[in-house]
């Protein structure tokens, strides 16, 4: 055996020696990562366990960990905080159970860890009050009782219908908040903690998860949270203690302690907040807070973010507690900051090329969420800061007048800047520098060179066929901006100084202009003998809606022979790159019907099974790939059919009776973006 192999051995087993409270200590020490929130309120269709798989290479550039929802079934379309399931009926309304497996075990592949979304607090019941489902996992049965709820759950209602009704609850009271739409679970009772502890290994152990989210984590006392982590031993743990309170959030996590050993971070909304204020009320200022990520003792449990889907705007009912302008500088400041920063899908689908270029550098500085870093200077038009990381410093301007900040140029070089900030590197860095990361962009996408240089005058060569650039590539000043060539482009630049070239960097870019074109949608329904069928559609751009206003929404009167079978047919046309089409397929008066089928952009062929989920609904089997030579998108000239706007998250807002452009379209909405005629437009 070789030296270094005792060496990696040895390493090993003093590894293993450790004892297990000490293996888990909520949050890795030192951690650069960052991680995305995969989803918001009701993000049924770009949270669907497929689609975030099809994402993995591109994700796996930016995030080492992805956040998703509570994945069990909740007896219905749910965001998942009503949990019913823990270990059997893996259907949620984000996908099945091998479409989840699939995924974590793509995204660990591409070096991503899945955080899942655990709901202990409170759990849901079948029938009446207190009729939890019994479930098999490994030959045992776990089954919650009537005696794992808190006697004073639901303020009291609980323990009247009980009594009413022959039952008999735990004799605890709770030990934190309670919820009234769902049962409070005594976490002091020995069977809850037997159900939870093999709860948390069915998704640690078995579903692959790398870590989890504790949800309302006040609802039950901390020393339950250090009990579950000790015996699960997640990596990564963070509790939901929605406070903004400092103190209380530094209470909670030191409550996790196991041993003296802290055993769980928890989401900063401490921090949050100052930035929810300085954005909010235009007041940089309120950045001079005293958070987590900024006081060196909790840093390593900050887990920083700017919006999530508790705090977003849903709608016009619903408004939250929502970011309201200088989204990007909010993130800027948190992508630069120690901490762990979390960033909101939302946030990430349309700020996408910023936010990509704000981890880029945040990496390329080796910031971890235990970084030093310091305030240079702060007002109400602007806050200015410096991290520094394990490779570098990155200096930040956050604010109204961040545009127009210029730091000392003997040491800083600008990299970044978007609305409302800038990043600096050190001009020791010496490295080329884009303003734009790799990724698809539209036609007409251009690209700025930038040269991170001591020699200020130093040039910078490139090339767009792969190839390293020497000191005979075409030249380009710092500052200088390419348009990017219609097809796929790998630029390579670097600088150029005292002849020497170095500090290349490579971008991947996939440039095209959208071309529409026509799918068609083919079911059988052989299993289930349907001698008719209607479709109820929706999703996308808002033009796929069905004719019918009403359910069970348009029959279906084509058919197609395939393979020597019946198939009805439908079709559409895909109006944007990202357009898409969802259905439910029923029979007769509708009362019988297929679970969703989501996120349809090519031509398919669907099948529907006599399997069925939770809710009774027959389950669609996907068999697209056996009919592969069928499913040639046809490009089509883009038609001039009735308008209609919808929001960046798929909500339809208006519809008009014939084509209007985007002007009239957004008349009298809010700014922000919209998706008009098939395209995203911008309302200033």
């Amino acid at each position: 055996m070789k030296p270094s192999m005792n060496k990696k051995l040895s390493s090993l087993v003093a590894a293993l020696a450790l004892p297990a409270a000490l293996m888990a200590q909520g949050w890795p020490a030192n951690h650069q990562g960052v991680m995305l929130q995969g989803f918001y309120w009701n993000s049924f269709d770009a949270s669907h366990w497929k689609n975030l798989e099809s994402q993995a290479d591109e994700l796996a550039q930016y995030f080492n960990l992805v956040w998703i929802p509570q994945s069990g079934n909740c007896g219905g379309e749910s965001m998942g905080y009503d949990d019913l399931y823990w270990f059997n009926n893996y259907q949620s309304a984000f996908g099945s159970e091998q479409e989840l497996r699939s995924m974590i075990g793509t995204l660990k592949q591409k070096g991503i860890g899945t955080i899942a979304d655990v709901v202990i607090n409170h759990r849901k019941t079948l029938t009446n009050w207190v009729d939890f489902p019994k479930e098999t996992y490994q030959g045992k049965t776990y089954q919650l009782l009537s005696t794992d709820i808190c006697k004073d759950d639901c303020g009291g209602q609980t323990a009247s219908w009980a009594a009413a009704n022959g039952y008999a609850l735990s004799n605890n009271n709770d030990t934190g908040e309670g919820v009234t739409f769902a049962r409070d679970l005594d976490h002091n009772s020995a069977n809850v903690q037997k159900n939870v502890k093999a709860y948390l290994h069915f998704l640690l152990n078995d579903m692959g998860y790398a870590g989890v989210r504790y949800d309302m984590v006040k609802g039950y006392a901390a020393k339950f949270t250090a009990l579950y982590n000790a015996d699960a031993k997640p990596t990564f743990s963070v509790g939901e203690y929605f406070d903004g309170n400092k103190q209380l959030l530094t209470n909670w996590i030191n409550g996790t302690k196991v041993n003296g050993v802290i055993q769980s971070a928890a989401f900063d909304f401490n921090t949050r907040y100052a930035v929810r204020d300085a954005t909010n009320y235009s007041n940089w200022t309120k950045l001079d807070h005293d958070g987590l990520a900024t006081d060196p003792t909790y840093a390593r449990y900050a887990v920083t973010f700017v919006e999530n889907h508790d705090t977003e705007r849903r709608s016009a009912s619903e408004q939250q507690d929502p970011i309201k302008r200088d989204t990007l500088a909010a993130n800027a400041y948190i992508l630069a900051m120690p901490g762990t920063p979390c960033v909101f899908l939302k946030h990430w689908i349309d700020c996408k090329a910023d936010i990509k270029n704000m981890i880029l550098l945040r990496n390329l500085t080796g910031i971890n969420n235990q970084s030093a870093w310091k305030r240079n200077g702060s007002s109400v038009a602007r806050y200015i800061f410096t991290t520094t990381g394990t490779k570098g410093r990155l200096h930040v301007a956050v604010g109204s007048s961040a545009n127009t900040y210029s730091p000392d140029a003997n040491t800083w070089a600008l990299a970044a800047e978007g609305h409302h900030y800038r990043y600096f590197l050190e001009r020791t860095m010496q490295t080329a520098w884009t303003s734009l990361p790799s990724g698809h962009y539209d036609e007409g996408a251009t690209v700025t060179l930038r040269a991170i240089a001591t020699d200020k005058n130093a040039q910078l060569v490139y090339t767009l066929d792969g190839t390293d650039p020497t000191s005979q590539s075409t030249r380009a000043n710092n500052g200088a901006t390419l348009r990017l060539p219609e097809g796929n482009t790998t630029l390579k630049v670097a600088l150029l100084t005292g002849g020497k070239v170095l500090g290349t960097v490579t971008r991947t870019y996939q440039v095209q202009a959208f071309k529409p074109y026509n799918i068609s949608v083919n079911v059988n329904t052989d299993a289930v003998g349907w001698t008719s069928m209607y479709v109820w559609s929706w999703g996308g751009d808002g033009s796929h809606n069905p004719t019918a206003k009403s359910w069970p929404g348009d029959r279906v009167t084509t058919t197609t022979k395939l393979d020597g079978k019946t198939w009805y047919t439908l079709h559409y046309a895909i109006n944007a790159k990202d357009d898409y089409v969802n259905f439910v397929f029923n029979s007769s008066n509708g009362s019988v019907q297929t679970a969703n089928v989501q996120n349809v952009k090519r031509t398919s062929y669907l099948v529907v099974t006599a399997s069925k989920d939770a809710s009774g609904h027959y389950l669609v089997k996907d068999v697209s790939d056996k009919y592969a030579t069928a499913i040639a998108p046809i490009t089509t000239a883009k038609a001039h059919r009735p308008t209609t706007v919808t929001s960046i998250d798929g909500r339809t807002l208006r519809r008009f009776s014939t084509y209007v452009d985007a002007a009239e379209a957004t008349t009298g909405l809010p700014a922000g973006l919209y998706i008009v005629n098939g395209a995203k437009v911008a309302k200033p």
